[in-house]
């Protein structure tokens, strides 16, 4: 098996272009000699007997692909440090993963202020801080260390997105990460003269392993985005001439936000990979920019994938692998394959639905330092998502929910992506997002955020008469709750926050409409009326669960 090490030492001699950056391009031969130079400067800097972790708290600069470089060759292990954390949760992930050098830029300074990171101040580098520079000049010669890498070396310690709870740091051998490069350029058939744009932050997963190791495998180069920018994502792509992009969560909402253009499709772009955008914004981004948007499940454990092909159902995520299983997390045991009536609506959800479970060999390499949630994963010599599926009569797989969005009507399960899938027809709607709220007596409700495309405004009686039209639409899902925000809140990975939207649920300030009981006309729900609302869950003793 291929380590990161031996496509790092790949790179050496060779001229070509391998990283574009704002103004700036750097050869494939100046990557491999900057990562000779800081793995030389890494081995003067780490102190005996620590774990050889970097932690790196930079945008996507070329310092980052540089430091992931330097760490492969030098057999020691970038930590991803989410820039968006704060405080004593951002010193956490730090200490958590035992970084014994930092590197960080300027801008980043802040966020570190009195915090105790137990980390020598000689040991935090500032990249852009001429002293960077001339810290390592002596080293501007340095050959690459020979290639000794062992694929099951860590190389990664990648922290999930947190969206619905403490982030854990998840471990990514150099062997894992070249396989995931090497999956996907067999997958999109990249070649040395691709560029892959990376506008993700390269703390996450998404960059990293569905990016970054993909061009380094197949020898191609990389164009970076300080910070995702959908006014500036089609003028990028243009001109570092990109072929592949990744996105993650919403991001494809936010560049189908943009103006209209005539030219939108004059782009290079091939082909776009990620999770989560919707089937209504793939087929308007394939409308609008001339490129497909291939979805796949995965995740940075590892543990589990699935990924399109051609003659998938519309709605499904891919087929079943074969050894893969949706069962009930509560017994074990295999769910009903999924049913559906005449319009396509899923009538056994409460049978069909169940946890995603790989229950062969798995990938996840754990937690670190958390055993109790690495055993959780992989229980009963299986690897458990945590998300929930469910599987039709011909093997494609459905995505449900996150386990964190389960949702339980009226005794039955219901699909939040399907949900959402439906709403987002409704053509104000520039981003949907559902999630329940706890019901007044048991169970939840279906509750709905949305934002508003520029210029329109919500419309209840339209909106009802949008929801009586949709055949797919089952009795349940009709949300008892509408929420307009002028921005749906997001992590840093453009993954939905939906913790805060549940909590926050029918209480929250701003407008938000009701519908009491199906059929019933949409009217905004003023303070009287979430003081009647509030009277209910203490009748019933579940005042509480609104903050689950």
């Amino acid at each position: 098996m291929v380590t990161i090490a031996e496509l790092v030492h790949r790179q050496w001699n060779d001229e070509r272009i391998g990283l574009y950056f704002e103004d700036r391009t750097w050869t494939h031969h100046e990557l491999a000699r900057g990562a000779a130079a800081r793995a030389a400067l890494l081995a003067e800097l780490l102190p005996r007997g620590v774990e050889p972790h970097v932690g790196v708290l930079l945008d996507n600069v070329p310092e980052f692909p540089l430091w992931l470089s330097a760490a492969a060759v030098a057999g020691a292990t970038v930590v991803g440090v989410n820039s968006t954390r704060r405080g004593a949760e951002l010193a956490r992930d730090i200490t958590h993963a035992q970084c014994a050098v930092l590197v960080t830029e300027r801008a980043h300074l802040p966020l570190l202020a009195g915090l105790d990171l137990g980390i020598a101040a000689e040991r935090i580098l500032v990249v852009d801080d001429p002293a960077h520079a001339e810290l390592l000049r002596p080293y501007a010669d340095a050959a690459l260390p020979a290639p000794v890498a062992d694929p099951a070396d860590r190389l990664l310690i990648v922290f999930t997105s947190g969206s619905t709870g403490a982030p854990k740091g998840v471990i990514c051998s150099q062997g894992r990460l070249a396989a995931a490069g090497s999956a996907l350029t067999r997958q999109f058939g990249f070649g040395p003269d691709d560029v892959n744009y990376i506008c993700m932050p390269m703390f996450h997963g998404n960059a990293l392993m569905a990016n970054w190791a993909p061009a380094l495998r197949a020898g191609g180069a990389v164009a970076l985005r300080r910070r995702f920018s959908a006014s500036g994502f089609l003028p990028d792509v243009r001109r570092y001439g990109a072929s592949y992009f990744t996105y993650v969560g919403r991001a494809v909402s936010y560049l189908l936000a943009t103006p209209e253009r005539a030219d939108d499709r004059d782009n290079p772009l091939r082909a776009g990979f990620g999770t989560e955008a919707g089937a209504v914004d793939m087929a308007r981004f394939r409308a609008r920019f001339g490129c497909a948007l291939t979805e796949g499940y995965g995740s940075s454990e590892g543990g589990m994938s699935v990924n399109w092909r051609p003659g998938t159902p519309a709605g499904a995520v891919g087929p079943c692998p074969e050894q893969a299983a949706v069962l009930d997390p509560a017994t074990g045991a295999e769910c009903a394959r999924a049913e559906f009536d005449a319009a396509g609506r899923l009538v056994n959800g409460d049978a069909a639905i169940g946890e995603l479970v790989n229950t062969g060999r798995s990938g996840f390499e754990g937690y670190w330092r958390d055993a109790a949630a690495s055993a959780a994963r992989g229980r009963d010599g299986r690897y458990w998502t945590g998300d929930h599926f469910y599987r039709d009569a011909a093997g494609y797989l459905y995505f449900a929910a996150r386990a964190a969005d389960k949702l339980r009507v009226d005794g039955e399960n219901l699909a939040v992506a399907t949900i959402e899938g439906i709403l987002a027809r409704f053509a104000p709607f520039e981003v949907v997002v559902v999630y329940g709220v706890a019901d007044p007596v048991t169970g939840d409700q279906v509750m709905a955020a949305v934002q508003l495309r520029e210029g329109t405004s919500f419309d209840p009686v339209g909106f009802a008469a949008f929801l009586a039209e949709q055949a797919d639409l089952g009795t349940k899902m009709a949300p008892t709750f509408v929420r307009v925000v002028a921005e749906v809140p997001t992590t840093a990975t453009n993954k939905v926050h939906k913790v805060g939207l549940r909590r926050a649920g029918f209480r929250a300030a701003g407008e938000v409409w009701w519908r009491p009981e199906r059929g019933a006309t949409y009217r905004a729900l003023d303070d009287a009326g979430r003081g009647d609302l509030l009277a209910r869950y203490r009748a019933h003793g579940r005042e509480g669960a609104l903050d689950l």
